[in-house]
């Protein structure tokens, strides 16, 4: 039942669920200052009894003090303190004996005559000339106290509900028109074309919040969007050239059955799957990177310098610092990097590759790599990070290049606060240089 009731009122609109809870707390609220209000009221009245009566009471305790009868008032007993029992030579009074003490202690009592009918009481303690202990005590009738009493209760309770009711109308009112743009942000959303963006409303309110925030959320998908569209043509395109040449190539060695001419064509269809493979690798490996990073740790640049080029070859000229020099990264990317922009370096350098690493305070660690090769125009330098872009494809075809090498270590680099950029070697070849965020 319980759980019923709790979907049910999960399935309801915001706007629904704030207008019963503001009409239900506005009801209990009020609910409760209309109980007080009447037990106010009614206090009040008997306060303002109380005080005629003891005055009343207080007058007539000076007249049995100063030893002078009480005649012709009948809203004035004198009765013996402690029991009660009346000495004016009237009826009994009906007290009972907690009523006689509490009026001997100056409090007022309530006496119920009748169902309809309420008496007041107060009493003043007096000794007599004769040295008796009196009570003198004042009544009052309390006409239309109890009907009084109930018709405010019932005005007060009648005013919680219409006001509680008018409060849910308020929220309702209010809740429905704070969430028109939210409306107006969810038509927009249903037909939002490629490249819009979601109407901003003119309040400084959290819903301007959330519209800014799904824009920026939009504007990340729209360039995920075209990333991955340019990334799937370059790599359709790319993926097409290595099927193609090796398709047609096994259609001439399925057409020219010579030995000669198979074994020749077998060698370039090995090369062209070694290319595709190449391709897919770097394709993989791009991917990777794209997701999230791992944790950033304190790896040491020199002496992953020192094995990069170790596996790589002696072709490789290193100027690395003996001590550590620490980069906050993780150690498989700073791997990757190093071995594509020294792997690249040495496939395009005349006769050696120069590599070295400086911790510049203040301005993180610079890797700087040189070659001595054919190097990169000064208009293809912005690009050549770009995936698949290639200087000259020819000569990226002839030695294996993919035209991801570059772009991969830029995106590991960049992810991680860096910068890497390409320049002009001293030696007349192509310098890339990259800059790590030091490790503390």
């Amino acid at each position: 039942m319980i759980r019923g009731m709790r979907g049910w009122w999960q399935r309801r609109t915001i706007q629904f669920r704030t207008s019963v809870v503001a009409a239900a707390v506005a009801l209990i609220g009020l609910g409760v200052v209309a109980h007080a209000g009447a037990g106010i009221v009614s206090w009040l009245l008997i306060d303002s009894v109380d005080a005629d009566l003891k005055r009343i009471a207080g007058g007539a305790a000076d007249q049995v003090a100063a030893g002078t009868p009480i005649v012709g008032r009948p809203d004035v007993r004198v009765l013996e303190e402690g029991t009660g029992a009346p000495v004016d030579g009237l009826p009994s009074a009906n007290l009972s004996e907690w009523q006689i003490v509490e009026l001997s202690a100056g409090s007022g009592v309530l006496d119920f005559v009748a169902p309809a009918e309420l008496h007041r009481w107060r009493g003043v303690p007096v000794t007599d000339p004769a040295g008796r202990h009196l009570l003198v005590a004042a009544e009052a009738r309390l006409v239309g106290f109890a009907d009084t009493a109930g018709r405010t209760g019932k005005l007060l309770s009648f005013g919680s509900v219409v006001a509680a009711a008018l409060v849910g109308f308020a929220t309702w009112l209010v809740v429905h028109r704070s969430l028109r743009p939210v409306d107006r942000i969810r038509s927009a959303a249903a037909g939002l074309p490629e490249g819009e963006r979601l109407p901003v409303p003119e309040a400084a309110d959290e819903i301007r919040a959330l519209a800014e925030e799904l824009n920026t959320m939009l504007a990340r998908r729209d360039a995920d969007t075209e990333r991955l569209r340019r990334f799937t043509g370059d790599a359709a395109h790319e993926l097409r050239n290595p099927v193609a040449s090796i398709r047609a190539q096994a259609e001439v060695a399925v057409m020219h059955p010579d030995p000669d001419i198979a074994h020749e064509t077998l060698q370039d269809i090995a090369l062209e799957a070694q290319r595709l493979s190449t391709l897919v690798e770097s394709l993989l490996a791009l991917a990777r990177a794209e997701r999230e990073a791992e944790p950033t740790q304190p790896v040491d640049l020199a002496a992953a310098v020192r094995e990069v080029a170790e596996r790589l070859g002696n072709d490789v000229e290193l100027d690395v610092p003996a001590e550590p020099v620490l980069v906050l990264a993780a150690p498989a990317e700073v791997t990757t990097v190093l071995e594509n922009i020294i792997g690249n370096a040495l496939r395009y350098t005349r006769t050696l590759v120069r590599v070295s690493v400086q911790a510049e305070p203040g301005m993180g660690v610079r890797v700087v790599v040189d070659d001595d090769g054919p190097g990169i125009p000064p208009e293809h330098r912005p690009r050549v990070f770009d995936r698949f872009y290639r200087v000259e494809p020819d000569r990226a075809r002839a030695t294996g290049g993919a035209g991801l090498g570059l772009a991969l270590a830029a995106e590991a680099v960049r992810r991680r606060g860096g910068t890497v950029h390409a320049a002009e070697s001293p030696v007349g070849g192509a310098r890339i240089e990259v800059r790590w965020p030091a490790a503390p």
